[in-house]
């Protein structure tokens, strides 16, 4: 499915379902801005559009290809875009699933393609219906009210992750095993998947030495430098819940060390006690059966059994004493 809206600066309208054949006269004004969305395409139509714009082959198999992480490439006279959006399902055994999102940026033109439906995209065209609040400002800030929203979506899921988190360390002190070590597993994996596609679009959008990575308006400048702020905090965040995460880890560590280390104490003191007890036993070569038989001694019994109890009784109060009861 291919959608176009075209804004004409002169008379400040906005025409839909252009015929792209025509391309130069729509772009023939520096001040207008044609935005052509791609659903779910085909090649065929993906190289309809590339031999209209003449994209370049590396760009266009790209868009072809699952990208593992975002980036920006400059060509003669347009940028290529890889980003990435983010589906969260915790019900999922992935819990964590990327959206790709190809961008072409011309001086004035923008071409977004992408084969999954993203809200960002279908909230920016509905608006394009109604007005020209999106495509009046030039192709950049387009490409900055995409991204943005694309952000936005980010900060549900850190606050649905925060959650999880303080569930997590009040829970280490009470579920099983199998079922913390999941989730903390979880929690990591996703963790890392985020920070992966976080990370590369950062870069794409900072600004070293006073220079961005692509041409930028003067007035849409601003717009950018709250784009990075919202990407550094989102970076801030996952390295803090990686942390958090880590330190809930090695507590459960702990406390399941300690109790391995108090169910061993305890039956190393079992131990300790029964094994003086078998030697007494076997000292005096008799059994139960012989001690309470026909031909039992009854003051060797009274002998073993009162040594028996009294060893008992010293080496307990002996642990006691040292505090290992």
């Amino acid at each position: 499915m291919i959608k176009t809206y075209f804004y004409n600066h002169s008379e400040q309208k906005m025409i839909h379902d252009v015929d792209l054949t025509t391309k130069d006269q729509w772009l023939k004004s520096p001040e207008d801005l044609l935005w052509i969305d791609l659903y779910d395409v085909g090649n065929q139509e993906l190289h309809y559009i590339a031999k209209i714009f003449e994209f370049h082959p590396l760009a266009i198999e790209d868009c072809l290809h699952v990208s593992p992480r975002a980036k920006v490439d400059k060509y003669d006279d347009y940028y290529f875009f890889v980003f990435h959006a983010l589906r969260y399902n915790e019900e999922s055994d992935n819990e964590i699933t990327t959206v790709e999102l190809n961008v072409f940026l011309g001086p004035n033109y923008i071409v977004t393609i992408h084969k999954s439906p993203m809200n960002t995209i279908g909230r920016i065209a509905a608006q394009c219906h109604r007005s020209n609040s999106f495509l009046n400002r030039g192709p950049d800030y387009l490409l900055y009210a995409i991204v943005d929203g694309i952000t936005d979506e980010y900060f549900p899921i850190m606050d649905r992750l925060s959650v999880r988190i303080d569930d997590l360390e009040d829970e280490i002190y009470e579920h099983q095993t199998e079922e913390i070590t999941e989730e903390f597993l979880a929690l990591k994996r996703t963790l890392i998947l985020i920070r992966r596609v976080i990370l590369p679009q950062k870069r794409i959008f900072a600004n070293v030495n006073g220079r961005y990575s692509f041409d930028i308006s003067e007035e849409n400048v601003p717009f950018y430098v709250d784009l990075t702020d919202h990407l550094e905090r989102i970076v801030d965040s996952t390295e803090t819940f990686r942390d958090l995460v880590n330190g809930a880890l090695d507590t459960y560590y702990t406390i399941i060390t300690g109790r391995s280390n108090e169910t061993v104490r305890i039956l190393t003191i079992i131990s300790t006690v029964i094994l003086p007890l078998t030697f007494i036993t076997g000292i005096f070569g008799m059994n139960t059966f012989e001690w309470m038989g026909d031909k039992a001694e009854p003051v060797m019994f009274v002998i073993a059994f009162g040594s028996m109890i009294l060893l008992t009784s010293w080496m307990l109060y002996v642990f006691k004493k040292k505090k290992w009861l």
